[in-house]
Order: structure tokens, then sequence, then C-alpha cells
């Protein structure tokens, strides 16, 4: 891929990171198994509270802690049941990851929520998104900056072939720069944040990815893409079928800087899954109307899901990363 050296082969997939089931041994081995060549470590939302994607990141940030209150997770003093379930399920995925990747090299994924998601979802003592209060958005960047650090030592330690690549999950991203989050009462919404406070925090938490690729994952409308790639983003993934016309310019200009496309083209839900190579067609369709050179792309886009498997069954789950990969080999074996 032209602009960085990426640690994935060109016609690859990956997972976003949410598997469905409580058992992280199986959710291990479907997801080395599936994703030989780019596996990520899985996320196991239905366990609970601690095991969703803000428990699981609130649990890794450094000296600030959360519980689950009726309203959500709340900042709290002090480590209490719900931010040791959090470390708990975290280490039965690491200790199954540890298991099914003994002698692998390659890329591996791990994901957290980023900081504007996180800050759009934690609750102050006062009840009100952490979100309103510019210093607390500040504390929050820097403690989940700092949790990372620790957090992708401990994947290398465990993995020692592996070539980590964090992936910052900002769903609520497009919400925050808008000004649609809504207060706690619901009947108003916080005020948008400045977008170079936004990116500046995004490139202090994608920084601790070092010399390693970072991603930031949405699978909301109208992602910016341009603001993550001057935030630092080396690779962004999107729902495929969410892009409009607007979206196309700003995905032009990031190929040609050499950001990967994390192009989401499977649903996250069970469905009927179409032939690899039709699946890929938006793909292809949409280079051709940029006018980019076919053979750029394999190179320039892994294939995953649109979105997280949490909501699909094992079946469905196993066979969409299996069809992500088979499509991913067909762009390279037909770029046109």
């Amino acid at each position: 891929m032209t602009g960085m050296n990426s640690p994935w082969r060109p016609a690859t997939a990956t997972g976003v990171g949410s598997m469905p089931g409580t058992d992280a041994r199986e959710a291990a081995k479907t997801v080395t198994g599936s994703l030989e060549e780019f596996p990520h470590l899985p996320e196991l939302p239905a366990r609970g509270p601690g095991a969703d994607m803000i428990g699981r990141t609130a649990g890794l940030l450094a000296e600030m802690y959360a519980r689950v209150e009726p309203s959500g997770w709340r900042f709290g003093d002090r480590p209490g049941r719900d931010t040791r379930r959090a470390w708990s399920w975290l280490g039965e995925d690491l200790d199954a990851l540890e298991e099914f990747t003994q002698g692998y090299e390659g890329p591996l994924k791990v994901q957290a929520v980023g900081p504007w998601t996180l800050a759009a979802a934690l609750e102050l003592k006062n009840g009100e998104a952490a979100l309103s209060d510019a210093g607390a958005c500040r504390d929050l960047a820097g403690s989940l900056a700092e949790g990372l650090r620790g957090h992708l030592a401990e994947v290398r330690r465990r993995v020692p072939g592996a070539q980590a690549v964090l992936q910052l999950d900002e769903p609520s991203l497009t919400d925050v720069l808008r000004g649609r989050v809504k207060t706690a009462s619901g009947y108003r919404t916080h005020r948008a944040v400045d977008r170079a406070v936004v990116e500046g925090a995004l490139r202090d938490v994608l920084a601790v990815a070092g010399d390693g690729p970072a991603v930031v994952h949405s699978c909301a409308p109208d992602v910016p893409f341009g603001l993550l790639r001057r935030a630092g983003a080396t690779g962004i993934s999107f729902d495929l079928g969410l892009l409009t016309e607007r979206d196309e310019e700003q995905i032009g200009e990031a190929v040609e800087g050499g950001t990967a496309l994390f192009a989401g083209i499977v649903p996250g839900t069970d469905g009927p899954l179409s032939d690899p190579a039709g699946s890929v067609g938006g793909v292809r369709t949409l280079w051709r109307r940029l006018g980019l050179s076919p053979g750029t792309l394999s190179e320039s886009v892994v294939i995953t899901p649109a979105c997280g498997l949490a909501g699909a069954s094992p079946g469905y789950a196993r066979a969409a990363l299996a069809h992500c990969v088979r499509a991913a080999r067909s762009l390279a074996d037909n770029p046109e």
C-alpha cells in the first residue's frame, strides 16, 4: 500500500471486533481459524456489563473507574465490582487469544472505544455525559491513551510475533461534531465540540500505536474521513453501504494519501450471503468512479463485515468472516 508499510498482505480481510456468544475460547478459535492472516481480539458483549464496548474500554482506563447505574456507565472513585468484572472478561479473552495464536506472526488487531464516543457515553457524577465538561474530556483522553499503552504492551507480550494494529471505535463521533448527543434529560443536546479539539484528542490517543497502524472504525453515516486522516489514522473502517457521493471525494484523497480503507461489505446480522466476488462489486465500482488504478485495489482495501457480529448467530458469524476472506481474495484475482 502506498504511503505506509502495512503489516497485512494485499487481498486480506479482518473482523470489526464483537462476536456472538459468551465463550472466549470458541470466539478466539473462530477468529483465528477464519482470519488466519489478520485475526483480531474478539469482544463478547453478550456476557453482560464489563464485556460491552463501553464497559470493556472503561476497564482499560488508567486511574479512572466506572460503575453501572440504571442510566449507564458512570465514573466512580475506586474500582468496584463492575470494573473488576471488565478486567476478568478481558483477561479471559487474552488467555484464549494467546492459546490460539501460538507461533503466530503477522498483524493482530485490538479494539477500544475512542475518546469521543467514550465521552458521549460515560457519565459524570452529576449524571451528565463527560462530553459536557471540556476538562473531563481531556482527562478521559489522557487516561485512555495511558491504558491503551499498557494493553498493547500486554498483547505484544502474549503474542510476541504479532504486529499490533490499534482500532478505535467511534460510532458517536459525527454526533459529537454536530451537537447531536442528548443531555441526561433528553430534551436538549450537548453543544458541538470544536473540530480542532476533536482532532487533537484523537491524535493523542492514536499516537499510542507508535510506529504501528492505527485504525478508526465507525459504522455510522457521514464518517469524517478528512479529520481522521489529519488526526493520524492510517486506516479508516466503515460500512460501504452507507457511503454517499459526498464521501467519495474524501475517500479518493485518503487513498491517494496512503490511508488504508477497511470496507465493511457483509451485514452484521444473519441474512443471505451473495457470491464473494459480487460482494465486492461496490468496492470496484467506487474505484472506477474515483479514477483509481485497479492495481492498487487489493493493496489499499481490507475487507470486513459492516459492523460487529455480536447480534449474529455463531454459524452466521463464521460464515461472514469466511465470506470476507474469499471476497478479499477476489479483489486480487479480478481487480477489474
